[in-house]
């Protein structure tokens, strides 16, 4: 299973609690689905995920259907709230 570093920006950072942390997930689906779990009913994080916008290493991942972008080992998710104006 690749293990990959989710790093988060802004309210993002604020709801999960952390600058970052490690997960190991195939698609970035289930690495979502994941760091919502380890925080309980993750309601906070779940509603900032659902609004956010992803890079994957470098790379738009936009709104694209989480279940369909197959995550490589190593790999780097930046979630990318959305910012006020935009």
């Amino acid at each position: 299973m690749p293990k990959v570093t989710i790093r988060y920006w802004a309210a993002a950072r604020e709801a999960a609690g952390v600058d970052e942390e490690p997960v190991e997930a195939q698609t970035l689906a289930e690495a979502l689905e994941v760091i919502a779990a380890r925080r309980g009913d993750g309601t906070r994080l779940r509603a900032v995920l659902g609004a956010s916008s992803f890079l994957v290493d470098g790379a738009s991942a936009g709104h694209r259907i989480a279940a369909d972008l197959v995550l490589q080992d190593g790999a780097v998710v930046e979630v990318l709230p959305q910012f006020a104006g935009g």
